[in-house]
């Protein structure tokens, strides 16, 4: 039979995955098989690799910016055989790791094009006025600084936008930790309806069904996921790109690189401690190179000129090297801030937004998303541990948004705190407990003060307070400054800047 080239041409499209034709069939929206004549051959596939100081030393150090277009030798996984193709190799910030990226989301250059056009399109949202980019604003440190943000028609939330910097390392998202994947935390906001969603439960089949009508985003999920939209795409879209919303190369990594460079090694396997001198020299380099971003974030105000003259960065790097010591000594910040993140991506109550020892309507916090079966009451209002880079453009700070400053921050640490019946065991004084429990068994008093006494056992729990002096909270507030890391690159957080 001899079939012409246009013949071949319509019957490739009758027998190719159905799409328009059953746009109605919401398993068709949420998620369909690939047909590999769709999608573009993996020689033209440009993968993207990331690439770290800790692993790899000397290619990282070679690297001359964030985004680097190249080539590498592959072998297509369906034929085996070895081709030579494109790739971009990202340089991570010094002091990170190199994002983990899970095998059934590789990061392609055509995936992450799709998710970045997506984070700041208004598609998503059912009236068209809401993007990610709304509540995670590049401009704002990828959150919203305001106590809460603000969806579609005026909506407001519940909680503080959490920032996306650094996203792509995170154990659990959200603050209650319901998401276990970047590719699960992007589907929940086109579903909310204090967010993107009108409420009529159809939020996701509409928001596939108008990114499929809108411009060329039809062929281009076709191109890289051998596909149409679907929901399942979308979030793979979305996730990819976020997992490229780095932020490093803070004073602090600088001075850690210098302690290192000076043969300083950690012992018990604690974190490289950097001291004065190193961190003088750190700040001593971004004075000379007029690094203004990291300057500013440390002095705590915008800087059009960096004029810090040597008494000064004495004094800075004092105050940086006494900060850090109360944050892994006095302070016990590292408990739950540590890592190359500074968190344990775990969940703790600090009692914040409790009111006479009851916690608000609606935080209960991890334990209400835990599955039935796996429920743990030590956990009810606990919330996620954010990670410290990025404090300084990412404020209000807790998850309800209430304290406004870092320097408000440190004060709910070091005097306040609402005691409540779930507290966490790292935010109560256990021996002021102790001695208050010791001195009724020893009839020096009555009874326990009734203040003091929370839920249905009437547990004794006393909120610990730091009480560190004016210059310890300063030196505090200063060295979470230092941790503050560089811009993010430009061809991620600007949606104006695109590939060349």
């Amino acid at each position: 039979m001899n079939i012409s080239r246009f013949g071949l041409v319509i019957l490739a499209s009758a027998l190719a995955w159905p799409l328009a034709a059953h746009s109605d069939d919401r398993s068709d929206l949420d998620a369909q098989t690939p047909d590999p004549r769709l999608l573009l051959p993996f020689e033209k596939q440009q993968a993207i690799r990331f690439v770290a100081a800790e692993t790899s030393h000397e290619e990282w150090h070679k690297l001359p910016a964030f985004w680097n277009a190249g080539t590498e030798e592959a072998t297509d996984p369906e034929t085996n055989r070895k081709v030579t193709r494109s790739v971009v190799r990202i340089k991570v910030p010094l002091g990170l790791s190199a994002p983990p990226v899970p095998d059934d989301n590789p990061l392609t250059v055509a995936r992450w094009e799709l998710g970045k056009a997506l984070f700041f399109d208004p598609v998503l949202s059912a009236d068209g006025t809401v993007s990610c980019a709304s509540c995670h604003d590049p401009k704002t440190g990828f959150t919203t600084p305001t106590r809460v943000s603000t969806g579609i028609k005026g909506r407001q939330g519940n909680f503080n936008a959490p920032t996306l910097v650094n996203v792509a390392y995170q154990r659990f998202h959200f603050w209650d930790g319901r998401a276990d994947a970047l590719e699960m935390q992007a589907q929940g906001p086109v579903e909310n309806p204090r967010e993107m969603s009108d409420d009529d439960g159809d939020a996701w089949p509409r928001a596939v069904q108008r990114v499929r009508r809108g411009g060329t985003y039809r062929e281009r999920f076709q191109a890289a996921f051998g596909t149409e939209a679907t929901r399942d795409t979308i979030a793979k879209a979305l996730a990819g790109f976020q997992r490229t919303i780095l932020s490093g190369n803070s004073l602090h990594d600088r001075a850690v690189l210098i302690a290192k460079k000076r043969g300083v090694s950690p012992k018990d396997r604690e974190p490289i401690a950097p001291v004065l001198r190193d961190y003088r020299e750190a700040i001593e380099d971004a004075v000379q190179r007029q690094d203004t971003p990291a300057l500013s974030a440390l002095m705590g105000a915008q800087l059009a000129e960096i004029e810090i003259s040597g008494p000064e960065v004495r004094l800075l790097a004092e105050s940086l090297a006494n900060g850090r010591k109360i944050f892994f000594g006095r302070g016990g910040c590292h408990e739950c801030h540590r890592g190359e993140r500074f968190t344990d991506d775990g969940f703790h109550n600090l009692g914040v937004g409790v009111v006479e020892g009851k916690l608000p309507a609606g935080f209960e916090g991890r334990i209400k998303s835990l599955p039935v079966g796996r429920k743990d009451a030590a956990l009810t209002g606990a919330f996620k541990t954010p990670g410290l880079r990025g404090l300084v453009h990412s404020g209000p700070y807790m998850h309800d948004g209430s304290l406004d400053s870092l320097e408000k921050v440190i004060d709910f640490y070091n005097s306040r705190g609402e005691a409540n019946e779930f507290l966490d065991l790292r935010r109560r004084d256990r021996e002021a407990e102790a001695a208050l429990l010791l001195s009724v068994r020893q009839k020096i008093q009555d009874r326990l003060p009734e203040n003091l006494l929370f839920g249905k056992e009437q547990k004794l729990v006393i909120p610990l307070r730091l009480s560190l002096g004016d210059r310890l909270q300063r030196d505090l507030v200063l060295f979470l400054r230092s941790l503050q890391g560089d811009p993010v690159d430009a061809l991620v957080a600007d949606p104006k800047t695109a590939l060349r």
